[in-house]
């Protein structure tokens, strides 16, 4: 299944969208060079076999219930907010979308209160 997503090939961050199964059914240019470099692809391939314990129970449960996750990790010296959240299609749970993104060590942070 190739999704419409044209636009995304081009966003700076990675996105990696799989199935209810885990089955991953797109990477954007990002995602593929992050996750895979130059090796083969792992579209088509389950998200869990991707991951190691304790991240793959951790999946695999999210998957499940459909519970979105969100953390941030550094690596080299590059920080990451990593967002998992169930997608949808006519109400209809289809799978999870990954949004990694790249961010600063140290940003700002805003409350932001509603107006009266």
């Amino acid at each position: 299944m190739m999704l419409p997503i044209e636009w995304s090939d081009e966003y700076p961050g990675a996105i990696t969208v799989c199935d209810v199964q885990g089955i991953i059914l797109y990477m954007n240019r990002k995602a593929i060079k992050v996750l895979v470099g130059e090796g083969p692809s792992v579209i088509g391939k389950n998200v869990l076999d991707c991951h190691p314990e304790p991240a793959r129970s951790k999946l695999a449960e999210m998957l499940k219930n459909q519970t979105p996750n969100s953390y941030t990790i550094e690596k080299n010296g590059i920080k990451k907010l990593i967002h998992q959240s169930p997608w949808y299609q006519n109400g209809q749970y289809m799978g999870f979308v990954e949004l990694s993104i790249e961010i600063p060590v140290q940003m700002a942070h805003f409350v932001r209160t509603p107006k009266k």
